[in-house]
């Protein structure tokens, strides 16, 4: 699963990097190295512009909040929850599967972190005893330095509490779209440490290469036959994970040097 991640790239970077016509400087977001659920990201989409004459799609550059409310939902409370979706059955699920058929997104990364348990701990998770495992936090990266484009779905929630012209009235938030992860050997993988994704994780984000940025941005692009190659995961070999400090584990700690490369992990693994 995608449940923490890094950005910090400038929104003048990402413009150039996906070719975006439209951003609002007013939608500027501070560097954020701990993305965590609920927090506002930056999405890349094409849609009409509002209010616009030309009702062709423009691809922007938006902050959204992470963590989908289905449209047809009461209110907001389970979003948090709904941070990712599953490749395998995104284009099925009540909450994913309208968004899936045209309001696709990207969400730009520095890379994802993830969590392997130590040794005693995991032994004692084995055995049923109730004991809070301390882990040890990897971060994803492609190996070559480039953005890591995630993919994600966005949806509107009306709430209907408020009034029309009330700034809050309406919501617009995202989720990560995850797939199985890689067995194959990493690009750059730690001297010690996982040898391959899925040694860290069965499950990660969809990385999305260039070659497939248009036609997952493309709203006019409906027929599920046609979007579900699209979820096939990117070549092997592209990425590379080295372990971080455990401070990344607290949402209140924030910093690049969250993505600093540890010489060896702080928790001892089964590495």
């Amino acid at each position: 699963m995608c449940g923490r991640y890094a950005a910090s790239r400038q929104p003048q970077d990402l413009v150039g990097v996906f070719d975006v016509e439209r951003w609002e400087p007013t939608e500027t977001l501070a560097p954020d190295w701990n993305v965590a659920p609920t927090k506002e990201v930056y999405a890349i989409l094409e849609r009409p512009l509002k209010d616009a004459e030309d009702p062709r799609p423009v691809r922007q550059l938006r902050t959204l909040k992470w963590g989908l409310v289905p449209s047809w939902a009461k209110n907001p409370e389970g979003a948090a929850r709904m941070i990712n979706a599953r490749a395998e059955t995104v284009h099925e699920k009540p909450s994913f599967r309208r968004p899936f058929a045209s309001r696709r997104c990207i969400l730009p990364a520095d890379g994802y972190y993830e969590w392997v348990t130590g040794v005693d701990e995991r032994q004692l998770e084995e055995q049923g005893k109730k004991k809070r495992p301390r882990k040890q936090p990897y971060f994803v990266t492609p190996a070559d330095g480039s953005v890591f484009a995630m993919a994600g779905l966005y949806e509107f929630w009306r709430d209907r509490t408020l009034p029309d012209d009330h700034p809050r009235a309406w919501w617009v938030t995202c989720t990560v779209i995850t797939t199985e992860a890689e067995q194959a050997p990493l690009g750059v993988a730690p001297a010690d440490g996982p040898h391959a994704l899925a040694d860290i994780h069965p499950r990660m984000p969809l990385m999305l290469t260039p070659d497939r940025w248009d036609a997952w941005l493309d709203p006019s692009r409906t027929d599920i036959a046609e979007l579900t190659p699209l979820l096939e995961p990117p070549p092997e070999g592209l990425m590379r994970a080295y372990a971080v400090q455990t401070a990344v584990s607290n949402v209140r700690n924030n910093g690049p040097e969250l993505l600093e490369e540890l010489a060896a992990p702080e928790e001892s693994t089964l590495f």
